[in-house]
């Protein structure tokens, strides 16, 4: 299943701190729950799904500063997306350790 990183980057705001839309952004993720799954991390979010999904819920996410009165956004995405075999989150992460545990 593909898994999308995601750092949504509002320009033009009146501070440094972007946790106010970062929260915004949470709160569209917990709305497409079901449809996706989501890790929030301290530098991005991470999202897992079918990739029409993926598309779906990035562009809503790429609206939130827009909606909230900032007049750029750089997004930018990285999508994993292995079809050889099913990934998820979960399971990259447990790869990982399964080879620390080797060690």
């Amino acid at each position: 299943m593909p898994i999308a990183d995601i750092t949504i980057i509002p320009i033009g705001t009146e501070t440094p701190s972007v946790s106010s839309y970062v929260a915004e952004i949470q709160k569209v993720l917990q709305r497409n729950e079901g449809k996706v799954k989501y890790q929030l991390t301290p530098m991005s979010t991470l999202i897992e799904g079918e990739l029409s999904d993926l598309f779906d819920v990035i562009q809503q996410l790429h609206e939130v500063p827009f909606a909230n009165g900032i007049q750029r956004v750089a997004t930018n995405i990285r999508i994993d997306d292995r079809r050889d075999k099913k990934s998820t989150m979960e399971g990259k992460l447990q790869a990982v350790k399964d080879q620390l545990n080797r060690s």
